[in-house]
């Protein structure tokens, strides 16, 4: 978001890198380094097909960012060849590193044994949910392989951005305040919703303030699976002035249970966005935790030369 003139005040400015030219310029590309753990992306639920694409195009873009690393999506329920369970992930790059060690020494090759965790598991999960968080952590635990399991994805800006991304897709906020236009559906205030119950509502909270520094509009925190929670913070907004609701879901999609948000949105009385799906952030996201777990420092690869 910017003004006319130039970045929106408190936002982040993405400053151009130097190049340099000729044979000497700085390498343009980074790569995980031989050994690094692998990346196992925990989904919440069963691989249908919606979240089996979600997972496959998060994976791919943690990939992308970061090339030479092994990322696997896996899911906490259900099993199949292309996406196992969370612990059966965390036993193959386990078993995979094993293997690797175990060539290299029969090929006589100088080969250290491998320390440190085999897998780094990231929730895929932009909010706190104790309940989903232990079960990932019981299902590592279950492996029997060393693995560190990171935070949840939020809160961050990222992920605020994110949410004025997709209210902005379903035409209830303005895609850049800073340009002087209207939207007529524009929502004056926006419920928040979230899963875990209170406690993770209170923690979106904070995304949510982030949020609300966007849109200049109030924007309160509600717990979708939490009975009554929805109705109160609508009437909340309604009472302190927010004629025009709009409920955006702080969640990424899979953890979401079926028929939980359409009951909010007649609970409310409002529209919605969508969830948060398989925005880039969100990939760049889970890399971070990963990276932040690992203190793995990205190689750099000479460009091919012009």
């Amino acid at each position: 978001m910017s003004t006319p003139t130039g970045p929106a005040p408190g936002l982040p400015v993405r400053m151009p890198r130097p190049r340099q030219s000729g044979r000497h310029r700085r390498p343009d590309t980074v790569a995980a380094p031989q050994g690094a753990p692998t990346l196992v992306l925990a989904v919440p639920g069963t691989p249908g097909p919606a979240a089996r694409a979600l997972a496959d195009e998060l994976a791919s873009i943690t990939r992308s960012e970061l090339p030479g690393l092994e990322a696997a999506a896996a899911f906490l329920d259900g099993d199949d060849e292309e996406f196992p369970t969370v612990g059966g992930a965390v036993a193959r790059a386990a078993a995979l590193r094993e293997e690797r060690y175990e060539l290299a020494k029969a090929a006589g090759r100088e080969a250290e044994q491998p320390e440190g965790p085999a897998a780094v598991v990231v929730p895929l999960l932009a909010g706190s949910d104790a309940g989903l968080i232990a079960r990932i952590r019981e299902a590592v635990a279950e492996s029997g392989a060393q693995a560190e399991v990171t935070d949840v994805l939020g809160p961050h800006p990222l992920l605020a951005e994110a949410l004025h991304v997709r209210l902005s897709e379903a035409g209830l906020a303005r895609a850049d305040r800073a340009r002087l236009f209207t939207v007529a559906t524009a929502a004056d205030g926006i419920i928040l919703a979230s899963v875990g119950g209170k406690d993770a509502a209170q923690t979106a909270g904070i995304t949510g303030m982030l949020l609300a520094a966007r849109l200049a509009v109030p924007v309160m925190a509600a717990a979708l699976d939490e009975e009554g929670s929805v109705a109160s913070v609508a009437q909340q907004l309604r009472e302190a002035g927010s004629a025009q609701l709009a409920l955006a879901p702080y969640l990424v999609g899979p953890e979401l249970p079926e028929g939980l948000l359409d009951a909010a949105v007649k609970e409310a009385d409002c529209a919605a966005a969508e969830p948060l799906g398989a925005y880039p952030a969100i990939g760049k996201l889970v890399l971070a935790r990963y990276v932040a777990a690992t203190g793995v420092v990205p190689q750099p690869q000479e460009s091919p030369a012009p």
